[in-house]
C-alpha cells in the first residue's frame, strides 16, 4: 500500500513539472510571438528607411549630381565596379563617377527593382535594372549606351543613420527579348 502511494504521488508531481513545463513554453512562446510582431514592425521601418537610402542614390545619378550622396556612405565604404576596386565612395567620385557624369546628357532607370533585407544592423540590398545613358554630343553626334545591369550593397546603422559600406555593381549589354 504504501508503495502504491509512494507510486501514486510520484506520477502526481511529474505530472505537475511536465503540466507547468508546457505552460512555460506557451508563455515564452507567446512572448516571443508578441516579440516577433513588435520587431517585424520595425523591420518594415528600417526596410523603408534602407529603401529610401537607395532611392536618394538612385535620384541623385539619374540627376546627374553627386549632390548630398556623401552622407549616404560610410566614410570607410568600398565601391566595387564591373570586377574593380574602385577604393571608398570618395575615391570613386573622384577619379571615376564624378567625372563621367559631366559627359552625359541624361542618365535613366527603367525595369527596376529593390530587394531589401534587414538584420539589424546591417541591411542588405540587390537592386536590377537596365539604365540608358544619353552622352553629350561631340561632332553633332549623340551616342546613347542601354546596359542590363545589377547592384548589390550592404548598410550598416551607424549612430542611427543608416550607411552604404560596400556596393558591387556590374552590367552587361542589353539585348532586349524579342
Amino acid at each position: 500500500m504504501r508503495k502504491l502511494r509512494f507510486s501514486f504521488l510520484l506520477g502526481a508531481v511529474l505530472l505537475g513539472f511536465t503540466s507547468c513545463a508546457d505552460d512555460k513554453s506557451t508563455t515564452k512562446k507567446e512572448a516571443s510571438h508578441e516579440i516577433t510582431s513588435s520587431e517585424s514592425a520595425d523591420l518594415k521601418a528600417e526596410e523603408e528607411n534602407v529603401r529610401g537610402v537607395i532611392r536618394a542614390y538612385k535620384s541623385a545619378l539619374e540627376n546627374l549630381t553627386t549632390e548630398g550622396t556623401f552622407k549616404l556612405f560610410a566614410d570607410s565604404s568600398k565601391v566595387y565596379e564591373s570586377g574593380g576596386v574602385e577604393g571608398t565612395y570618395k575615391d570613386y567620385i573622384d577619379h571615376h563617377l564624378g567625372p563621367e557624369l559631366g559627359h552625359f546628357e541624361s542618365f535613366k532607370f527603367s525595369d527596376y527593382s529593390l530587394d531589401v533585407e534587414v538584420d539589424l544592423p546591417y541591411a542588405f540590398t540587390t537592386e536590377t535594372y537596365v539604365y540608358t545613358i544619353v552622352l553629350n554630343q561631340e561632332n553633332s553626334e549623340s551616342r546613347t549606351i542601354r546596359k542590363k545591369g545589377v547592384a548589390t550593397s550592404v548598410l550598416k546603422k551607424i549612430e542611427g543613420e543608416w550607411k552604404i559600406i560596400k556596393t558591387h555593381s556590374s552590367s552587361r549589354d542589353y539585348k532586349p527579348e524579342q
